[in-house]
């Protein structure tokens, strides 16, 4: 993603359609690299063993993770991954967005309704794009049985594509779109609607009350459009399962969307479909604090506002 712009959207200002900044562009490409080079790798693993393996407590998958590479255990997936889904999808988050949210308000649309509209086309595009193989990659590095020939990641990449194709590769790509379409739409549509009922509450309905909020309403609103986005964590299980490269008894080799509901319902009820929405909730706090504290800093640092 781009770094997020928490600016607070006036309703009353005439429409204009946002301008991208390829400033912003690198400056986002460089925040996601240092955001899923610290902490967000070793979350979204996390994430992911206790998606894939859910009879295992938070303790036993730190633990699981920890006996595949100690440290780089928490790291794997990264490279090259992680760092190529990082340097592009915030372009496509933003070009895609921007133009769903400006066509959204200009049909009438609300700010918070033009947030979620520009959200769900954002991260529909980004799953189609970028989104769907690495993330399919990142889930096999996780997930996969480690042999003692070690094969490198760019190999059994190459081994998938020649026997199942582009689709073998996309394996599991239309829930990572219904999660990032229903993640971003939450995340931009309840950010929004935070902002606006910040600045209500603190400044009343004066005219220029959204000219007065401060960096902290801004961080606090995107805090909370992060965190109650994680509301989907059942399809972020269920796309986990459809790419997850565990074998079990039982369990379909062919994995659609409803046939990866019906089998983690089958083996863990209702709170199967839960699993890992801890580190996802850390995950997506991490994620707020880079692209918008530090968005904002950096914007201003370098003039990019």
């Amino acid at each position: 993603m781009a770094p997020i712009n928490s600016a607070p959207v006036d309703p009353n200002a005439p429409l204009q359609k946002k301008q991208v900044s390829y400033k912003n562009l690198l400056l986002g490409a460089s925040l996601n690299l240092f955001e899923v080079s610290t902490l967000g790798q070793p979350f979204e693993v996390v994430k992911t063993q206790l998606a894939a393996n859910r009879g295992q407590s938070l303790a036993e998958a730190l633990k699981a993770v920890w006996g595949r590479g100690k440290v780089l255990g928490f790291y794997q997936g990264l490279i090259p991954w992680a760092w190529i889904e990082a340097a592009t999808k915030g372009a496509v988050l933003l070009f895609t967005a921007s133009e769903f949210e400006y066509h959204a308000r200009v049909a009438g649309a609300s700010p918070f309704v033009g947030g979620i509209v520009g959200g769900m086309g954002g991260g529909i595009a980004q799953a189609y794009t970028t989104m769907g193989f690495c993330t399919f990659m990142k889930t096999v590095e996780v997930t996969r049985h480690k042999s003692a020939t070690n094969e490198s990641t760019f190999k059994i990449a190459a081994d998938i594509f020649k026997r199942e194709g582009i689709a073998g590769i996309n394996k599991g790509v239309n829930a990572v779109a219904v999660r990032q379409c229903t993640n971003w739409a939450s995340r931009f549509g309840i950010t929004r609607f935070a902002q606006e009922s910040i600045i209500k509450s603190r400044y009343g309905d004066a005219p220029d009350a959204h000219l007065r909020a401060t960096a902290l309403d801004k961080a606090l609103a995107s805090i909370i459009g992060g965190a109650l986005s994680c509301w989907n964590q059942p399809i972020e299980v269920i796309r986990v399962e459809m790419q997850s490269q565990v074998k079990a008894v039982g369990r379909p080799e062919k994995m659609t969307i409803s046939a990866a509901a019906k089998w983690v319902y089958q083996e863990n009820g209702i709170k199967g479909f839960y699993r890992g929405a801890l580190p996802r909730i850390g995950l997506g706090m991490w994620q707020t604090l880079c692209m918008v504290a530090l968005g904002d800093y950096f914007r201003d640092f370098f003039g990019t506002n």
